[in-house]
């Protein structure tokens, strides 16, 4: 059944009645609105504008994940925008998901949709809610730190900007989560959840590597130990009737003294580039692709693709932060783009589900990062990702 929401300033739920319109403020620019719902795919539509104001509306769902950026509406107007929403729980036939202790009743496993609007010009007129159509195509997301919904601001993985590049037959079910291998992936049942929920025609995409890189002992490996469980996490995905698609571990910003951009992932992406080669599967080179961004931003600008900030930049940060692994908004939003890049030209069956918006990108000339800018999230409560 549909359901119809209008939005209100400030509020922590979706009325069953409508109830006027959000607006944005400067005091204010933000909403967090939920709704209980089941588990499973849901179609949202959004009808932005207002009829007093130019409106700028951002949009992310569940854990920050990016699903609309600075849609611009003139007064007067209206503009009605349709997106995909995975919701789901930690539980599946025959098992549950090992949760860390952050995990439990955090937006991206608990029994709500959560939509946060943001901007002090935030207008939406009209949400509706209703259940995807059954022929809606997943695409799982399988990693690390680099990948997952982050939690807190100014950290954000590179899938929790990706869906900003899927069109409306497909959603995105980002699974990843920090400090996670190959290994402790399926260990914590993390893998099983995505076996649990795949369905014919559904796609996986892959990329570890950074927490991989730690594990020791004899015969451990990125030609050994971690080619085998990739091996073993393609013919799962194959026996499910999924599509495996490899990512090479994104790269870390390390330069030499000169300046260039050196590895710091040893042979993990050759691993990956070996067995997609090997196995005849569909490869996204995101290591290759984020050392060409890192090279051509330089040794300094490249800084603004990860997370270097100063104390007291963000509520809660007391210290000065120094990270050459994980994303900044901007870093998070070249990196999707690097990824949408590999799937357009490389994916062809992958490719027809990007967003119409979605253009050519060549990571030798990534976007200026003062033409990027992502509003931050009003959610502040979180942890620190895992992993280095």
């Amino acid at each position: 059944m549909l359901r119809l929401f209008l939005l209100l300033a400030v509020v922590t739920a979706l009325a069953a009645e409508p109830a006027g319109e959000f607006r944005g403020s400067p005091e204010r620019p933000f909403a967090i609105l939920t709704r209980p719902v089941p588990e499973g795919i849901h179609l949202v539509t959004i009808a932005f504008g207002a009829e007093d104001i130019d409106s700028v509306t951002t949009v992310k769902a569940e854990a920050r994940r990016l699903i609309a950026l600075n849609v611009a509406v003139p007064k007067g107007r209206t503009e009605t925008r349709r997106f995909l929403i995975d919701v789901r729980r930690p539980e599946y036939a025959g098992g549950r998901v090992a949760l860390k202790t952050r995990e439990s009743g955090a937006p991206n496993w608990d029994d709500q949709l959560s939509l946060e609007f943001i901007g002090p010009t935030a207008r939406a007129r009209l949400v509706s809610v209703e259940p995807a159509p059954a022929a809606t195509v997943r695409i799982f997301l399988a990693g690390d730190s680099t990948v997952t919904d982050q939690s807190i601001e100014p950290y954000v993985g590179w899938g929790q900007v990706f869906p900003l590049f899927v069109g409306d037959r497909a959603v995105v079910a980002n699974h990843a989560e920090s400090g996670r291998a190959l290994r402790s992936f399926q260990g914590e049942r993390r893998f099983d959840k995505i076996l649990a929920q795949l369905r014919p025609g559904d796609f996986v995409l892959i990329q570890f590597g950074h927490n991989d890189q730690k594990e020791k002992g004899e015969g451990v490996g990125a030609f050994t130990t971690y080619a085998a469980r990739l091996k073993a996490y393609v013919d799962a995905i194959q026996a499910k009737g999924g599509q495996p698609v490899l990512v090479t571990a994104v790269a870390r910003r390390r330069f030499d003294p000169p300046g260039q951009v050196v590895e710091s992932l040893g042979d993990f992406p050759e691993a990956v580039r070996r067995v997609a080669k090997e196995r005849g599967l569909p490869l996204i080179d995101l290591n290759t692709a984020a050392k060409q961004v890192y090279q051509a931003l330089g040794v300094e600008r490249s800084k603004l693709a990860l997370l270097h900030y100063p104390a007291n930049t963000f509520p809660g940060q007391t210290e000065p932060l120094r990270d050459d692994t994980h994303f900044s908004a901007y870093g998070a939003y070249e990196m999707a783009r690097c990824v949408a890049e590999g799937i357009r030209t490389g994916v062809p069956e992958l490719a027809v589900h990007l967003a119409p918006s979605v253009k050519p990108f060549d990571p030798t000339h990534p976007d200026d990062p003062a033409q990027v800018v992502i509003p931050a999230s009003s959610l502040v409560k979180g942890d620190k990702p895992e992993g280095k």
